[in-house]
């Protein structure tokens, strides 16, 4: 089959999480046999900042990093109706500009020769849910969900026709244990600022236990106010600012246990949903701790596969029972990797999308022999 995915960005993952799945998820289907391209808009958000933080080596570098991938960049003049004549399953991200999201659903309508999914991966469905409502999606063959609460919220207001839990994974043929030589720092948080809504957490889980422990440490992401920069800096953290998710699991390698610190919206409104550095943290054998959220659909095993914080305080006690328990360190790092093998990698969301779309083909199928049947 042949594949389009239009997604904000394939090239620059900086602020930009859904591109490390989709790069995984491209590479798998590409491994399988289909042909799979990526659309992604030239003046992106996240690619424009990716060259102003980092300069153009960093767009380039995508090519090294993913030989396999390909993605085009489209202008207004972008002949959309032309590419989508030759797809036989489109999938278009939730973070595409209306006017195309609504266009893409046309030549749907005219055609009728593609399957046609919406994929959402961010929580606007519930915090600025009118966006949301106000696009078109009656031309969607499904809606991709990452987590059952956000699919539940697509069914409630009645957006789409059917809609998918499609959870994100680890890029495995990326994300893996390596080993260092010499010697490693305690601490790696990776993660953006996040538009304050997570800056009382991130105090709260990592500023200060690493300061009451007197933790060597890292942080890398983006979007860091100056505030934010002088209390990681009092804490003893030192700041990195992006890194190219390429080289996470390098990051990871020198350093002895990681944290995840959800962002609020998800916590509170769309619970069991994990970012995707808990899926690439675990991948590389690192020890995680994470700061509360509900794993309503039991994709882990807290306490085996990683161990949850209900506050500072535990995150305090956490992080200084794993850096001095070598054997629970690595108990705890062997388990997560083994989930992740086992049921999380991009190998199995690949195979998941795949039955997804002969699920809608076949119904489509139905529906059309049923009908041709009443005429």
């Amino acid at each position: 089959m042949r594949i389009l995915f239009y997604t904000h960005s394939l090239t620059s993952d900086w602020n930009h999480g859904n591109a490390h799945f989709l790069r995984g998820v491209m590479r798998e289907l590409t491994t399988l046999g289909h042909e799979v391209l990526a659309l992604e808009p030239a003046n992106g958000w996240s690619r424009k900042n990716l060259k102003a933080d980092q300069g153009s080596a960093a767009v380039d570098r995508f090519a090294r990093d993913f030989p396999g991938l390909r993605s085009v960049a489209y202008g207004s003049g972008f002949l959309h109706e032309e590419v989508l004549q030759s797809a036989d399953v489109v999938i278009v991200h939730e973070w595409t500009e209306r006017s195309l999201v609504e266009r893409i659903g046309r030549a749907r309508q005219e055609s009728g020769r593609f399957t046609l999914l919406f994929h959402d991966t961010h929580h606007r469905a519930v915090s600025a849910h009118r966006d949301i409502e106000a696009l078109h999606l009656e031309e969607y063959d499904g809606v991709l969900a990452f987590g059952e609460s956000l699919r539940q919220r697509y069914l409630g207001a009645g957006w789409g026709r059917s809609v998918f839990t499609w959870h994100e994974a680890a890029d495995t043929a990326l994300f893996k244990p390596i080993s260092h030589e010499g010697d490693c720092r305690d601490l790696i948080w990776i993660g953006n600022w996040g538009d304050n809504e997570r800056s009382a957490e991130l105090r709260e889980f990592l500023i200060e236990p690493a300061a009451r422990l007197g933790l060597s440490g890292t942080v890398r992401g983006v979007r860091y106010p100056r505030r934010a920069l002088d209390a990681l800096a009092e804490a003893g953290l030192d700041y990195g600012g992006w890194i190219a998710n390429a080289d996470v699991p390098a990051a990871f390698a020198c350093h002895r246990a990681t944290m995840h610190i959800p962002r609020r919206p998800y916590v509170k409104a769309l619970p069991g949903i994990p970012t995707i550095r808990v899926f690439e943290a675990l991948a590389c054998g690192i020890p995680l701790i994470s700061a509360p959220w509900n794993d309503t659909e039991n994709l882990f095993r807290p306490g085996e596969d990683f161990l949850f914080a209900r506050n500072g305080a535990e995150m305090s006690a956490f992080l200084r029972e794993i850096l001095a328990d070598r054997e629970r360190s690595e108990a705890l790092a062997a388990s997560g990797l083994e989930t992740i093998r086992a049921r999380h990698t991009c190998r199995h969301r690949a195979r998941e999308l795949l039955s997804i779309v002969s699920i809608l083909d076949r119904a489509g199928t139905e529906s059309s022999m049923r009908k041709e049947a009443a005429e």
